[in-house]
């Protein structure tokens, strides 16, 4: 099987919330030798995409999207689990979840796979995780990075709320932080404070090295 239809596949497996044709598509792409990274970015990561741009557009509801979710999940375990081992010194350490009063899970995966690949400590705290929760967190941990998801526009005060309770703690300089979500915009990020506002895993990953570039 090519390179090509495999990662078609790993698409259609979160587009279907299929997880037995997940587990298939990795099984066949590991035993092929294919770079699983770039399968669950250009596969499974494209099917997460398209699904996001669907659910925009109300061709598919929030029950679909929690199912693939779960799906991605699945693929994304199953390759970090594939990982050597790091070796390289830890680069930074970042706090990832998606705002109290909202369920999904879209792309946050991937996100973290990426991340941990490319030699961060990555800290997921989950879905509808209260502002002060990514705050104690980062505490708790010596986090360098905040980011916070939120797919609805109902949710989104809930990253000023991060900015806010950072400047109120006197911890506002300490951290960098990150906004994402199918509603969110650069625009956004700016009129609440963030630091960034990244689209997808690429963008977050690409905003983080530049960071650390200039440490």
């Amino acid at each position: 099987m090519d390179k090509q239809t495999i990662y078609k596949s790993a698409a259609d497996s979160i587009l279907t919330a299929n997880e037995e044709l997940a587990v298939k598509v990795f099984s066949d792409a590991k035993s092929a030798g294919f770079d699983l990274l770039d399968l669950l970015g250009s596969g499974y990561g494209a099917g997460i995409q398209e699904l996001g741009e669907l659910f925009g557009k109300g061709r598919v509801f929030l029950p679909e999207v929690m199912m693939a979710a779960e799906t991605m999940r699945k693929a994304s375990e199953l390759i970090e689990a594939e990982l050597p081992p790091g070796t390289a010194a830890k680069k930074a350490t970042i706090v990832i979840g998606t705002v109290a009063g909202d369920v999904h899970d879209i792309g946050k995966g991937i996100i973290c796979a990426l991340l941990k690949s490319n030699g961060y400590m990555v800290h997921d705290i989950g879905r509808e995780v209260p502002a002060q929760v990514f705050i104690d967190k980062a505490e708790e941990v010596n986090a360098d990075y905040i980011g916070s998801s939120a797919l609805l526009t109902t949710t989104m005060p809930e990253q000023k709320k991060i900015e806010e309770l950072l400047t109120k703690q006197g911890l506002r300089s300490k951290y960098k932080t990150l906004v994402g979500g199918a509603p969110v915009t650069k625009r956004w990020a700016q009129k609440i404070g963030a630091d960034a506002y990244c689209e997808n895993a690429s963008e977050l990953l690409a905003q983080l090295n530049e960071w650390q570039e200039v440490r």
